[in-house]
């Protein structure tokens, strides 16, 4: 079974260009400008992943990669930002129907996820009351609903769970001070003892799977992907479309810097033609890679068959490889520009900072992503919270 016909919303040229204009107010902001947020909703893009039974565009799960990837041409921290929101609205279509028929007569969904299960659910009659802290709320600024990670059930019988709640129900701190990704304004959230039915529970198991009540809802390949490489190549994105903008600023720069004591341009010095032509083919490199990954994944799950953990963890590594090389590209060229790129109206400083500190989520963990993976490949045991 495939997804509804779609076409995926514009991002246009104009939206980019505005996120690039607005990127230096959204970092001293740390949070997106309200103009951003009015675009985004006026492009479509929230409703890319939302089901058709909603009256959203029910795309292919895929289709989201390409946006996200080129508004980071624009500004990092808006694309994660953006890219997260349109996914949340894909994350929320996993949960069962009566919660989804909830979520969804708000519109658009704006819900910020922090998934780490630092929060605690006791079981009370017809839910459970929710407390606890959670960090790197990535949109809570603008969010209207939120859905966290928590520990369910019983002392003897504990579960990880998704919940959903309204905004309203949790405290922002405000905490996000930092040196790149700063417009992501991702702050802590704090819930007290808060009520949660439990149709607003998700097994955290199911969705790993791709296999939640969501997948029985929708008939749409689009909700039966597994959350971890769902969640590992969206957020690769920003940093493979920040590589990508990396490369043609320094282009457009080596017909213009003069060089201090050669008397010539940039452009003529064959080492710096090397260094485009060596980013230009590293990304091209993770394009392929990205192609396949997903390939792999969309074949199976059209298929109807479940995607085996290998497969899952092979693409939260390929995520994690297109983030580590993307890093790369832009270290090198921001070398090879001399110390006017460091200036803080220069993009090139912030692509900088910006994929540095997006490198650092948990799903980009070169070292375990590679581990799991091979371990996967060799039939050995991991650890059963592992994330995959």
């Amino acid at each position: 079974m495939t997804a509804a016909k779609a076409t995926a919303p514009d991002v246009s040229p104009e939206f980019v260009a505005s996120l690039a204009d607005r990127a230096q107010e959204a970092e001293r902001l740390r949070r997106l400008p309200s103009a951003t947020v009015d675009d985004f909703i006026a492009s479509g893009l929230p409703e890319l992943l939302v089901p058709a039974r909603y009256g959203g565009l029910q795309a292919p799960w895929s289709a989201i990669l390409d946006p996200v990837r080129r508004m980071a041409h624009g500004c990092a921290s808006s694309a994660w930002t953006l890219g997260f929101y349109t996914l949340h609205n894909w994350m929320m279509a996993l949960f069962g129907e009566e919660a989804q028929q909830e979520a969804f007569a708000t519109r658009p969904f704006l819900a910020p996820a922090p998934l780490a299960p630092t929060g605690r659910g006791i079981p009370v009659d017809g839910g459970i009351r929710l407390s606890g802290r959670w960090s790197w709320a990535t949109g809570v600024m603008h969010g209207n609903w939120i859905i966290v990670g928590a520990l369910c059930g019983p002392d003897d019988s504990i579960y990880p769970a998704l919940a959903l709640l309204p905004i309203s129900d949790a405290a922002v701190e405000d905490v996000w001070h930092t040196d790149g990704m700063c417009a992501t304004g991702s702050n802590d959230v704090v819930i007290t003892d808060a009520f949660v039915p439990a149709h607003r529970l998700v097994r955290v198991t199911d969705i790993y799977k791709g296999t939640a009540p969501g997948a029985a809802v929708h008939d749409a390949d689009t909700y039966r992907w597994p959350m971890v490489p769902a969640l590992a190549l969206l957020a690769a994105m920003p940093a493979l479309g920040s590589a990508e903008r990396a490369a043609d600023i320094y282009a457009e720069r080596l017909s213009q810097r003069v060089l201090a004591y050669e008397g010539i341009t940039q452009r003529d010095k064959p080492m710096a033609q090397s260094h485009l032509s060596e980013a230009r083919v590293r990304l091209r490199a993770l394009r392929g890679l990205l192609a396949d990954t997903v390939g792999q994944v969309e074949i199976l799950v059209a298929a109807g068959d479940p995607v085996p953990r290998p497969v899952r963890a092979e693409a939260r590594l390929a995520a994690a490889h297109i983030v580590v090389e993307s890093r790369v590209v832009i270290s090198r060229l921001l070398g090879a520009s001399g110390a006017g790129a460091h200036f803080l109206d220069n993009p090139l400083q912030r692509i900088k900072r910006d994929v540095d500190v997006l490198a650092g989520h948990v799903v980009f963990d070169y070292d375990t992503s590679r581990e799991l993976s091979g371990a996967l490949i060799l039939g050995l045991e991991i650890p059963r919270t592992a994330m995959v």
